[in-house]
C-alpha cells in the first residue's frame, strides 16, 4: 500500500477522517490556451478528502468511507469529465474538479444529522501535479 501524505488544514473539530480514492477518467480543455490539453487525454487520478466534526453519528462513523467513494468514484471512474452535467458550463480541469467533488461531498453532508464538514479535497491529477481546494470560511474575503 502507499501511503500519501498531504498538506493538513487547520481546523477546530474534534475528528478528522480522510479518504484516498483514484479514479481513472478522460477530459478536455477546449481553449485555445491549454495547449496539449484542448485534446482528449486520460488521467488515473488520485483524490484524497478531508472531513471533519465534533459529533459521530448513531453508528458511531463521522460519515461512512463507503459513502464518500459512492459520491465520488461511482460517479466519475471511467467516464468523461466533459459528458457530466456539473461541467457543461465550466472546463474540467484539476482545480474545477476539486471544487466539484466538494459540492458534492459538502451536499451530501448537510444532509446528515451530525452535520460534519468537507474542509479539503486534493486531486493529483499527474505524479507531479495536484490541486488543494479548501472552501473559505464564512466571513472570509474572497
Amino acid at each position: 500500500m502507499i501511503q500519501q501524505f498531504y498538506p493538513q488544514v487547520d481546523h477546530p473539530f474534534e475528528f478528522e477522517l480522510n479518504k484516498d480514492m483514484h479514479l481513472a477518467a478522460a477530459h478536455f480543455i477546449p481553449a485555445e490556451e491549454a495547449g496539449k490539453c484542448q485534446d482528449m487525454h486520460g488521467h488515473t487520478y488520485f483524490i484524497n478528502v478531508t472531513i471533519a466534526g465534533d459529533m459521530l453519528d448513531e453508528t458511531g462513523f463521522l460519515v461512512d468511507f463507503k459513502q464518500l467513494k459512492e459520491l465520488v468514484h461511482k460517479r466519475y471512474d471511467h467516464s468523461l469529465l466533459n459528458d457530466h452535467a456539473e461541467f457543461s458550463s465550466k472546463f474540467p480541469t484539476t482545480e474545477v474538479v476539486a471544487k466539484t467533488i466538494w459540492e458534492r461531498i459538502q451536499a451530501y453532508l448537510d444532509s446528515k444529522q451530525n452535520r460534519p464538514s468537507c474542509v479539503q479535497v486534493i486531486v493529483r491529477e499527474t505524479p507531479t501535479s495536484y490541486v488543494v481546494y479548501r472552501p473559505k470560511k464564512k466571513g472570509e474575503v474572497k
